[in-house]
């Protein structure tokens, strides 16, 4: 059996660069000294993007530095324009400065991109453009989307609470092929003389083994169960898809393979979501379930990603958008993009400590009570941006007081 590269992504193997060991007069920090002698140092990519993206990156990060000075690692962080903002600037939504930037870093941290104000640009200077062109950049094919609905927010969702109450998701969506990348694209005329619009949903089998065999692997780090979601009743593309899924199953005799049509796949996640615990599809769909499984938590705005590849830095970003109607209001919910960075930690950098500090740090906080506009309920303090990333900030410092004192 070939083994795919990316699971050594997933194995936590990630790329290290190791400091120079500090000299012996210099003062170290208390975490240094507890967790190694030598540092690991990694560069990180921030693209922060448009509307709220400058706000939540701009707290994710320092989360994120608090989280890796405790667990002895350095960060050295550099911020590139992407999205409307460096059409703006630049007249092009990635420009090659930010992509050689992200290429050459260990993990790319981005917020969020788009707004009304480049809605009607062409589709070349559209920020959405700039996505697609970074994930291609950084050949990144799998889309990791947890949706898990926590005890402390169950009663944020639209469900009912003995529906949505344990319900926790992996959806792994593909993400450099199907309909959005297909040639041939574009537009017509028919037999008619009327304007037509053209995609193509294609896959090669190759596509479709990669993604598959990354699926498998998360499934068996979760509860073995996987899912795949397709339309091969209907379209070609989805036939080849559900035979090389199945044809891969042997290789993973410990999971439960199960298959299901998209349009039962959309119905199923509302009426009995419980039954799933990971997902793999195909782009457009996986693009699609993934919103919805997302609103199961009650807010998008809890829910973190991560895109990864065979080799090379991963992109992790919140799945909410720009949300421009409160961009520079101190309103955003910061949480998702917090727990991206706690996903670079673990699947881009291997740094597995760090990422539990993140986790548990959220959670804590949402334990004290603290919660921003969209996740507000009687009974919680309403906070804004900056003093959620504070909450979450005193959390993680308070691990590392009781961490030191045991």
């Amino acid at each position: 059996i070939q083994a795919n590269p990316l699971i050594k992504t997933l194995a936590l193997s990630p790329r290290r660069r190791m400091a120079p060991p500090a000299p012996a007069t210099a003062r170290r920090p208390m975490a240094a000294v507890r967790c190694s002698a030598a540092k690991r140092s990694y560069n990180v990519t921030l693209l922060p993007g448009d509307g709220i993206g400058p706000e939540v990156v701009a707290v994710a990060k320092d989360v994120l530095s608090l989280a890796g000075a405790l667990e002895g690692v350095e960060f050295r962080f550099q911020e590139k324009l992407m999205g409307g903002a460096a059409v703006d600037a630049y007249g092009v939504p990635l420009p090659e400065e930010t992509l050689a930037a992200a290429q050459a870093s260990d993990a790319v941290l981005l917020g969020a991109i788009g707004g009304y104000k480049w809605d009607n640009n062409e589709k070349h200077l559209k920020p959405e453009t700039g996505l697609l062109q970074i994930r291609a950049g950084l050949g990144v094919f799998a889309n990791l989307r947890p949706a898990a609905v926590l005890p402390q927010l169950v009663d944020a969702s639209t469900l009912k609470k003995e529906v949505a109450e344990g319900v926790d998701i992996m959806v792994v969506r593909e993400l450099t092929g199907g309909i959005y990348f297909g040639q041939p694209r574009g537009f017509g005329k028919n037999d008619k003389g009327e304007d037509t619009g053209f995609n193509t949903e294609v896959y090669s089998a190759s596509e479709i083994d990669r993604i598959t065999r990354v699926a498998f692997e998360v499934a068996r780090k979760r509860r073995g169960k996987l899912c795949s979601v397709d339309k091969a009743n209907v379209l070609e593309a989805s036939m080849l898809w559900r035979k090389r899924v199945t044809s891969l199953a042997s290789e993973f005799p410990d999971i439960e393979l199960s298959h299901m049509y998209v349009d039962n796949a959309a119905m199923q996640l509302i009426r009995n979501p419980k039954q799933f615990d990971t997902i793999v599809t195909n782009n457009i769909f996986g693009d699609i379930l993934s919103d919805e499984a997302s609103m199961l938590t009650g807010s998008i705005g809890m829910l973190p990603s991560a895109s990864v590849g065979e080799s090379g830095p991963g992109l992790f970003e919140p799945i909410h958008g720009s949300a421009p109607d409160i961009a520079g209001q101190d309103k955003a919910n910061p949480l998702a993009t917090i727990l991206s960075a706690a996903m670079l930690l673990r699947y881009g950098l291997g740094e597995e400590n760090a990422a539990k500090r993140v986790e548990a740090a959220v959670t804590e906080t949402l334990n004290n009570g603290f919660r921003t506009g969209d996740i507000y309920s009687p009974g919680t303090t309403l906070v804004g941006c900056k003093r959620m990333g504070e909450e979450v900030l005193k959390t993680v410092e308070s691990q590392s007081a009781v961490a030191l004192n045991s």
